[in-house]
């Protein structure tokens, strides 16, 4: 299992798709075809806040003829892989590319991936692990937005002195 990893400053992030669903309960008990939209619903949320690549990786291993398919959704890559291509062959062969030229985490709890990832120069997280992560993310963006809202319905009035108020009512009054 790996350790929690600070992940603000990523440059890549590759997440085993259903390995992450799998373990996240709001995620296991939707529909497979829900549980993969809300995953990458999460993801364009998590790389806007935390300024990374994420690309979410789906087997399609067992899905006889089936070709790999990529496609972007917003900020996130999502891959289908092809035919006998497993998320942790595509992952693997990803972080070959890049693993050395740029920073990059991979979420799995696949023990055996966890350690060739390490092996090839990428931090991992374990799918848990990555989920206390990104709620904290969701709570920082929370936050966020909840401070921002609140700045909006400020008046120009809540932000003057006293002396200035008294002033600006008198000109109202003489006006």
């Amino acid at each position: 299992m790996g350790t929690i990893v600070p992940i603000f400053d990523m440059k890549r992030v590759f997440i085993d798709g259903y390995n992450v669903i799998n373990s996240w309960s709001e995620l296991k008990e939707l529909e497979l075809g829900a549980a993969r939209d809300k995953l990458i619903e999460y993801m364009i949320n998590y790389a806007s806040f935390y300024g990374a690549k994420v690309c979410v990786v789906f087997d399609a291993h067992r899905v006889s003829g089936n070709k790999r398919h990529k496609e972007m959704r917003t900020s996130v890559e999502v891959v289908y892989t092809k035919d006998k291509e497993t998320a942790d062959a595509y992952i693997e062969r990803a972080v070959d590319l890049v693993g050395r030229k740029v920073e990059v985490l991979v979420v799995t709890s696949d023990n055996l991936e966890q350690q060739i990832i390490f092996g090839r120069g990428a931090q991992r997280m374990s799918s848990l692990e990555f989920r206390v992560s990104f709620k904290e993310a969701e709570k920082s963006i929370s936050e966020k937005t909840e401070n921002l809202s609140h700045r909006k319905s400020m008046k120009l009035l809540d932000h003057m002195d006293e002396e200035s108020k008294e002033k600006l009512e008198k000109m109202r009054r003489n006006g």
